[in-house]
């Protein structure tokens, strides 16, 4: 690597080395590195060999839980990963490997993660044109890939520029606390005016509240569990489908929790969360994004032993209204379900789109309708369970338009075009201002209401095609994913997910 020296300083800072790192994430023993002696030599007047500088790009192949994939990773040691310090060839390799034989990727990324530097100029003797001739295939096959295999990336150090980019585009992205990651550091950013330190200005806090990275995790080896993880439950490329593994969780347990699970007070908010973890494979539901588009919980998760993609309502973060983030991050994640041919499972708790100002300054009704038009393109198969609200256009986003999906609803929804809190005041003013006592009109009028909005009338109307014992919630979910198992259909797709 980049000298005894180098790499001892990595350790005292409490980073591994790529190597380490590569060792660690992958099975035992599986790793077979490609251009192992690329480097920059140096020979003797006799022609000997006197040093080699190895370039700080190492890739190969490996087996993650005894499936093949191609792993990149930037040695830091070596000039801090940056472009002149590589060879341009490896990254590129690394992404073709992956494209061509439709394998997962996983990029471990440190410094620049191959881009440039001040110095490359130098050292280069002319000024990069960024995209100029030969690098644009690299960049287009960085996110291409996304269209084709599962893309993770981990950020184990600072992360900035092109190392950014590449971390950015992925499908799932981890950073452990102590990383920092940014389109570009603090000395360059010090000529704005903002003298901020690495943590302030790309710590994880504000990476995953801002949906630039998934997850956060205090060490580098829970950062390798969780990309093992993820990859267990996705296919190896867009031609597969996703895999199917032994499960003895009972398809018809049934919780008994789920019968108060959801307050009679609807202004009582509750735990979704609980209702995810009783009604899954057991210990099976693994959250992403969670710090990011709170009002909706996004995740994969399994039902006898087949993975699905989980959505559900947040009633804890603004009853579970879509803000312009959530909605952004239904598009990304229905997006992502769509490419690898995972069934949608969503817990819908929804009273609607966020309303007031800031939702009005954050353009959160174009964000939404993004939202509708990703949800209406999928060809994947669908089940919504209605938990509590369906309210409004955001109530409409609950299922696929024009195509069969099956849904559910518990005894404690209701829904309409709007919430009756706020709209009778509008609808029936002028009863109410020409009422004796007009509280106690609007009362009158909002208990009238309330019995006409009844989840058993719009049964009776077929507007809701079943109302359930919660109970049950488990089981019909586990006969929905075994009818969705055959319809399924390998290959890409016509929406390709973009990062």
């Amino acid at each position: 690597m980049g000298g005894a020296d180098k790499v001892k300083r990595q350790r005292d800072q409490g980073r591994l080395n790529v190597r380490e790192r590569i060792d660690k994430l992958l099975d035992q023993n599986s790793f077979h590195e490609v251009g192992a002696v690329s480097g920059v030599a140096e020979y003797g007047a006799d022609g000997a060999l006197s040093n080699l500088t190895p370039a700080n790009c190492v890739f190969g192949r490996g087996k993650v839980n005894g499936r093949p994939v191609v792993i990149v990773g930037d040695d830091f040691t070596v000039r801090g990963g940056s472009a002149d310090a590589s060879i341009s060839a490896k990254p590129l390799m690394a992404e073709e490997m992956a494209h061509d034989f439709r394998l997962p990727i996983i990029r471990v990324i440190e410094g620049s993660g191959g881009g440039g530097s001040v110095k490359t100029i130098e050292t280069t003797g002319a000024a990069n044109l960024p995209g100029g001739v030969g690098s644009t295939r690299w960049y287009a096959f960085t996110t291409a890939n996304m269209a084709r295999v599962p893309v993770v990336g981990l950020g184990l150090g600072s992360v900035a520029g092109l190392g950014a980019a590449r971390l950015a585009a992925s499908h799932y992205s981890i950073m452990t606390k102590s990383s920092a990651m940014f389109v570009a550091g603090p000395p360059v950013v010090a000529r704005l005016g903002q003298k901020l330190e690495k943590q302030e200005l790309g710590g994880w806090e504000i990476q995953t509240r801002s949906g630039a990275i998934d997850h956060a995790v205090d060490t580098e080896e829970e950062a390798f569990a969780c990309a093992r993880r993820f990859l267990s439950y996705l296919p190896q490329s867009v031609f597969d489908l996703p895999p199917t593994i032994p499960c003895d969780d009972d398809p018809e347990r049934a919780e008994e929790s789920l019968m108060k699970a959801v307050p009679r007070n609807r202004r009582q908010v509750y735990k979704m969360r609980p209702i995810i973890e009783a009604v899954v494979d057991k210990g099976s539901f693994f959250e992403m994004g969670q710090n990011f588009g709170r009002p909706i919980i996004t995740g994969l998760a399994r039902f006898q032993g087949r993975a699905v993609l989980l959505l559900a309502g947040d009633p804890y973060h603004y009853g579970g209204s879509w803000t312009a983030e959530a909605c952004q991050k239904v598009v990304r994640f229905v997006d992502f379900a769509e490419t690898f041919h995972l069934p949608v499972v969503y817990l819908m708790d929804c009273p609607g789109f966020m309303i007031g100002l800031e939702a009005e300054k954050s353009a959160t009704i174009r964000h939404g309708v993004r939202a509708m038009a990703a949800v209406n393109q999928t060809t994947v198969p669908w089940c919504t369970i209605i938990i509590r609200n369906a309210f409004g256009v955001a109530g409409v986003v609950h299922q696929p338009a024009n195509r069969l999906s099956m849904r559910y609803a518990w005894p404690s929804a209701y829904w309409g075009s709007l919430p009756l809190e706020g709209g009778i005041e509008a609808a029936y003013r002028a009863d109410i201002d020409a009422a004796p006592d007009p509280k106690a009109k609007m009362q009158e009028i909002e208990e009238r209401l309330n019995r006409l909005r009844s989840p058993l009338r719009s049964a009776e109307k077929f507007w809701v095609e079943e109302i359930i014992d919660p109970r049950k919630t488990r089981s019909l979910i586990c006969e929905f994913v075994r009818l969705a198992e055959p319809v399924r259909t390998p290959g890409p797709v016509s929406m390709s997910i973009r990062p």
